[in-house]
């Protein structure tokens, strides 16, 4: 199976720049060993269960409530049957079709 995850972290009390704490966040995850792809507006990462997914959520979220009062998260879940490895194959699928489609 294959737990695609996207999802976003952090206070809502700590002002306008909230990078340090959502670098302790990213140092969670990093740490977990679970692959991941950084970007922007939030973090990728996939998991082989969804329990998996969910205790990595939970992990990211203590390292912010000793200190933070207010705590933002967004989640959105891709859940497949039979699948694994989809956070770089779905990206490269697209990538492969779009260079099909413009090239011709």
């Amino acid at each position: 199976m294959s737990v695609l995850v996207e999802f976003a972290m952090f206070p809502t009390d700590k002002g306008e720049s909230v990078s340090p704490y959502v670098a302790r966040v990213l140092t969670k995850i990093d740490t977990s060993g679970i692959v991941y792809q950084l970007t922007p507006m939030g973090t990728i990462f996939e998991t082989q269960t969804m329990e998996e997914a969910v205790r990595l959520i939970q992990d990211c979220y203590k390292t912010l409530e000793p200190d933070c009062n207010r705590v933002y998260a967004t989640v959105k879940f891709d859940i497949r049957k039979g699948s694994t490895g989809r956070i770089k194959s779905k990206v490269e699928s697209l990538k492969e079709k779009a260079n099909k489609q413009f090239t011709t």
